[in-house]
C-alpha cells in the first residue's frame, strides 16, 4: 500500500471575465484544503496559462471526505460555467515534484468540461 494519495489538477478559465469568479472559489478552497483532515501537503501553481493544484493526502479516503465539502463543493459546481480541466488521483510512495506530478497529468488526467467528462 502507497504511503500517500497525490491529486493534480488543471483548470484553463473558458475567458478572462472569469478570473473573479474563479478567485472567489479556489481562495477558500484552498484554505479550506490545509485545514483538512489528512493533508500532508497543498501547493498551487499557474503555468502556461493554467491554473494547478497539488494536493497530498494520507489517504484517498482523507481527499474523498474533503472533495465534496464546503467551498470545494461550491467550486466544484461553479466550475462547468467558469473553466475546463483535467484531473487526476493516484497512490503513490513519495511526494512527487512538480514536474512529476504535471507529467502525471498529461499522461493520465481525465478531462471535463461544461459537458462533463470527455476522456
Amino acid at each position: 500500500m502507497a504511503r500517500y494519495h497525490v491529486s493534480v489538477t488543471g483548470l484553463r478559465l473558458k475567458g478572462w471575465f472569469h478570473v473573479i469568479r474563479f478567485w472567489r472559489h479556489a481562495a477558500p478552497s484552498f484554505r479550506q484544503v490545509k485545514d483538512a483532515e489528512g493533508i500532508v501537503m497543498a501547493k498551487v501553481l499557474k503555468r502556461g496559462g493554467v491554473h494547478h493544484t497539488l494536493t497530498v493526502w494520507e489517504s484517498e479516503t482523507a481527499m474523498k471526505r474533503f472533495l465534496y465539502r464546503g467551498a470545494h463543493r461550491m467550486a466544484i459546481k461553479a466550475f462547468p460555467a467558469i473553466a475546463s480541466g483535467t484531473t487526476c488521483s493516484f497512490p503513490s510512495d513519495v511526494i512527487p515534484s512538480w514536474d512529476e506530478a504535471l507529467e502525471y497529468l498529461a499522461k493520465h488526467g481525465r478531462f471535463y468540461s461544461k459537458s462533463g467528462a470527455e476522456a
